[in-house]
């Protein structure tokens, strides 16, 4: 597998080269372990276009999708699956914000630190959603899915603030808002193992929206921008839409994003 052992930055790009899944699970954690034990400098990297992927699942714009069935065995695997492709692009995610980050002249090490951090997370959620998986008879790769969050991805390469703004605070709080149902819909099935991975990973989900809330500020007050005004600027423009509610507030505001930044966007 592509691993850069010089610097983090370009760790980062090697795991954004790894196409298995498996690999880049096992590629993060070796970067992120050699990170935290100061064996790497920040160094700097060029991302790739698009990060390398497996050759299944099939991936499909999102209006070429099946419909997910709810309930039964294979609605939850269904369910699982997209999960697991989620997690797999946020891997690239948060390292693709590393080496943006690692670009900057006056990044402070602190934000190189959280997005590794936050690229291990995705890694143990994808690890223990494929575990799922597995555990019902399925593999990631099985289903189709779809390419819409790395869409969002290129839509905002050009500008790391609106990364922040699409990415983190917007697709990954969205996934606050739907976690708790989604929870407790897989307990009502009696999927207790699935409901618990689900409930960990909308547990750690809060740190990584905190750290988009975190840079997305840092960022505005190195632009003399103010935040809410130019978070409602950067979804009104790159994002497509408005916001859904009913919003999860608690974990928003735990995570930094108050109802300012979100409310007006409702609709």
């Amino acid at each position: 597998m592509p691993f850069d052992g010089e610097s983090l930055a370009g760790a980062a790009r090697g795991v954004l080269l790894t196409p298995g899944a498996a690999d880049k699970v096992a590629a993060t954690r070796a970067a992120f372990e050699a990170w935290r034990n100061g064996h790497l400098p920040p160094g700097t990297a060029v991302p790739p276009e698009r990060p390398a992927r497996p050759a299944t699942p099939e991936v499909r714009p999102p209006r070429h999708m099946p419909k997910r069935r709810p309930g039964g065995i294979k609605g939850r695997i269904a369910l699982l699956h997209a999960l697991a492709h989620i997690e797999l692009n946020a891997i690239d995610l948060a390292w693709d914000a590393v080496v943006r980050f690692a670009a900057l002249p006056d990044a402070p090490e602190r934000a190189l630190d959280d997005w590794a951090r936050v690229a291990l997370d995705e890694a143990e959620h994808f690890d223990l959603l494929e575990q799922r998986l597995n555990a019902l008879g399925a593999a990631y790769g099985d289903l189709p899915a779809h390419d819409g969050l790395w869409e969002s991805a290129e839509d905002t390469a050009d500008d790391l603030a609106a990364r922040m703004a699409v990415v983190p605070m917007t697709h990954e709080a969205r996934a606050l808002d739907t976690a708790p149902a989604t929870v407790e819909r897989l307990r009502h099935a009696g999927d207790t193992a699935s409901a618990d991975v689900l409930e960990r990973i909308a547990r750690e989900e809060v740190d990584h929206v905190a750290a988009g809330v975190r840079w997305f500020r840092w960022l505005c007050e190195r632009r003399g921008a103010e935040p809410v005004a130019a978070y409602h600027a950067f979804v009104r423009a790159r994002f497509g839409g408005g916001l859904k509610a009913p919003f999860n507030d608690a974990d928003r505001a735990a995570a930094g994003l108050t109802p300012d930044f979100y409310e007006p966007l409702a609709g």
